[in-house]
């Protein structure tokens, strides 16, 4: 049995970025719920959602695709670079990340550094990924 005590400095750390987070979700479900059904409507047409999408997307917080963004990472794609190429694409993957079910099982293999071996087996944007992955290749040679 481990009888280590956890570094309280970590977990303070953690706590605040989690409250931090919790914080910035909240204030943006709230600043959503203030705008009138046209403003909201203006902003899921110009994201080409549906206004109940964008209302799901930001109840889910700021952080709700980080897991995509870290598998790019992790696949050598610049998020920043996809995002400014091809921005519905990119749109639509974070909206898959969003909605994902698998998360917990990615959270984990990225964290055990197996995510870019098996993410194709249950990542609904793998496809996607692999065709960046594969354009990014080629523009390289």
């Amino acid at each position: 049995m481990d009888n280590t005590i956890p570094n309280p400095e970590n977990l303070t750390n953690r706590l605040k970025r989690w409250c931090s987070a919790t914080w910035t979700a909240i204030n943006e479900a709230k600043l959503l719920a203030s705008l009138d059904d046209e403003t909201v409507k203006l902003l899921a047409q110009d994201n080409a959602l549906s206004e109940q999408e964008l209302r799901e997307l930001i109840a889910k917080g700021p952080h709700a695709a980080d897991e995509m963004l870290a598998l790019m990472k992790l696949l050598n794609i610049d998020p920043d670079e996809a995002r400014l190429e091809e921005p519905a694409e990119f749109r639509d993957m974070h909206v898959t990340c969003v909605h994902c079910g698998e998360k917990t099982r990615c959270r984990r293999e990225l964290a055990d550094g197996s995510a870019a071996a098996d993410f194709a087996s249950y990542c609904g944007n793998a496809e996607r990924l692999d065709e960046m992955r594969s354009r990014l290749q080629t523009l390289a040679k």
